[in-house]
């Protein structure tokens, strides 16, 4: 099977999963796949194809998220549709070792100049999550933090509660 194959089962499953647990389920990178499995919505970086055009694609009705890691790419990503953005890489990461450093004083910066929802990602675990919240994220991307834990959905609970 393909590469997109393979894929497209495991995006169906974790589609599956997040209806089940009544959360958003949002693709990375990939707004096929998005399409195929009814996701929520897509996640693009900088080097993806651009929002406006994923825009076309996926519809008004899709979340679209985009990278970014300044004012101005930020800005961008408002202007050409996106509805939510991320910052980062905030902290060193395994996930993320290809991406620019960003840090929490452009969470401060970008939250300031646009008025989408602000995602802070990479490296953000259960020892800096108060330091990204006080930056003004409104959310966070996690990988290890959670996905490496002894217990997943322990992990997962105590740093969503740290947002509420």
């Amino acid at each position: 099977m393909s590469e997109k194959g393979v894929q497209l089962r495991l995006a169906q499953s974790l589609a599956s999963l997040c209806r089940a647990a009544g959360v958003p389920f949002i693709v990375n990178d990939h707004a096929d796949l998005a399409l195929a499995v009814g996701a929520d919505g897509v996640h693009v970086g900088q080097k993806d194809l651009p929002i406006d055009v994923v825009r076309r694609l996926v519809g008004p009705e899709m979340i679209i998220g985009a990278s970014t890691n300044n004012v101005n790419e930020a800005r961008r990503a408002e202007a050409d549709g996106a509805d939510y953005v991320s910052v980062g890489r905030l902290f060193e990461t395994g996930s993320k070792e290809d991406t620019r450093p960003a840090s929490t004083d452009m969470i401060r910066k970008v939250k300031a100049a646009v008025s989408l929802p602000v995602c802070a990602i990479g490296g953000i675990n259960e020892t800096n999550i108060d330091e990204v919240i006080a930056a003004g994220a409104d959310m966070a991307a996690v990988i290890s933090a959670v996905c490496s834990a002894r217990e997943p959905r322990e992990a997962a609970r105590k740093l969503t509660k740290r947002f509420r």
